[in-house]
């Protein structure tokens, strides 16, 4: 059981009947209803998981029993999700989907006024409330209501394009892989509305069995996405998770991109022109994102990994400051958007780019010096991962020590990142260096890791 649920500050997300339940589900939304200030409808939306109409149900009841008027979108992305509450200046939102995880997951992800992601503070006081079982129920004449509404992504896409010249990346032929996921909505009807070249695959929206793990990993991107770039003769590739708030891609010649580029790529695009000069990002993603800030006179500001410490950093400065938020997963937040995560929009970005750059994607990709990272995961249960990182900062003491997330250990050209997982159940193990590969630093992290497994 413990395995298959996760409570945390991120929010809910487990195997779904085994670990996950609807009681789970009715208390959260119930939590969730008595946090949020009744002054503004509650969106809800969720992904194809076949799991998502039962919890959706659950995510109703409990916030209309709070006295919440809710607003059902139906099967649309995260990202839809935000800029609805946005544009009806709504209290909150709650999307439904577990995004990367497999097909017998679900969470709830929970979006407050502005959409936006909740801060720390926030998510501490809703963990509270469910903990502690504080539900503010109304009486019967005071529960609230349910509309739905189909309009959400036109309007949507209708914000895209006041950020976006569809004119001038219309010429492009992309294959996307949309894993199956809600991708395949948007980008359908960005091609209907706008005429882009997007050929999809894995396009029908599957809630049992995902065409393939929906993650955005080089590793998956070679393997599902890449050998199908060049033969059509595309100009690149991109896949989406289940829920399209992530990207990854591949280039003309249907190389595999490290998920890690995107930022640092998409950070190249927007600083040149970009009022503020702030990139922020967590501890475990590429320092390649310092050396582009730093080629364009910005800088790098790095938080604990994990969407509350995100929103944490974004709040502690100007929004005319940040030019580009993200992490090494694929998930980017743009300015123009007020740091919605969007992987449909980082798409759009990187074709802008190559559009403004008249270059192919690889020779842009090649354009920038090569940093080797390795990255793996073991399950781990063990209460013995203080004295693991005790252990590693007394062994690597010549570096320099950053323990506000894990360890992560840096020298001149080289760091190495160990953490334990917000959302599952393992240990995260990340090693960069500049030019050659880290092999020997990032074995023996591996094997002390697997000896308290």
């Amino acid at each position: 059981m413990a395995n298959s649920l996760r409570i945390s500050h991120v929010g809910l997300r487990g195997v779904v009947g085994r670990g996950l339940t609807a009681s789970h589900v009715l208390q959260f939304a119930s939590a969730f209803g008595s946090f949020l200030p009744t002054d503004g409808p509650v969106v809800v939306g969720r992904d194809p998981r076949s799991s998502g109409a039962m919890i959706e149900q659950g995510v109703l009841a409990g916030l209309m029993a709070c006295g919440h008027e809710c607003v059902r979108l139906g099967i649309v992305s995260t990202p839809v999700i935000q800029h609805a509450i946005r544009r009806m200046n709504a209290a909150g939102g709650i999307s439904i989907g577990a995004s990367h995880n497999a097909a017998e997951w679900n969470a709830l992800k929970f979006l407050g006024r502005g959409g936006s992601y909740l801060s720390t503070a926030e998510a501490g006081e809703l963990l509270d409330i469910y903990h502690l079982q504080k539900f503010d129920y109304a009486p019967w004449n005071g529960l609230g209501s349910l509309r739905d509404e189909a309009g959400a992504l036109d309007t949507y896409l209708d914000e895209l394009a006041e950020v976006y010249d569809f004119d001038r990346i219309r010429h492009f032929r992309a294959v996307v892989d949309c894993c199956n996921g809600t991708s395949s909505l948007v980008l359908r009807r960005l091609n209907q509305r706008f005429g882009l070249g997007l050929v999809l695959i894995n396009a029908r929206l599957d809630g049992k069995a995902f065409a393939h793990e929906p993650a955005t990993n080089a590793r998956t991107v070679a393997q599902q996405l890449a050998p199908l770039v060049a033969p059509i003769g595309a100009d690149g590739g991109f896949v989406f998770d289940a829920d399209s708030d992530r990207i990854g891609a591949a280039t003309e010649l249907g190389e595999p991109i490290s998920e890690e580029m995107i930022l640092p790529l998409l950070a190249d695009h927007v600083l040149p022109t970009s009022r503020g000069k702030l990139v922020i990002t967590n501890l475990s993603t590429t320092s390649l994102a310092d050396e582009v800030a730093s080629r364009h006179g910005g800088r790098v500001i790095r938080a604990p990994v994990g969407r509350q410490a995100a929103m944490d950093a974004l709040a502690a400065y100007d929004p005319g400051q940040v030019a580009i938020a993200g992490e090494g997963n694929g998930g980017i937040m743009l300015a123009q958007f007020r740091f919605v995560y969007d992987g449909i929009a980082a798409m759009l970005g990187i074709l802008t780019f190559m559009a403004e750059r008249r270059d192919r994607l690889s020779s842009i990709i090649a354009s920038y010096p090569r940093y080797s990272m390795f990255k793996e995961q073991v399950p781990v249960r063990s209460k013995r991962i203080p004295a693991l990182l005790a252990g590693l900062e007394d062994r690597y003491s010549d570096g320099v020590a950053t323990v506000t997330d894990g360890l992560r250990i840096d020298w001149p050209g080289r760091w190495f990142h160990v953490r334990v997982s917000q959302t599952e159940p393992v240990v995260r193990v990340i090693c960069e260096q500049r030019g050659e590969e880290p092999r020997e630093l990032f074995d023996d992290l591996m094997g002390r890791v697997r000896s308290i497994a």
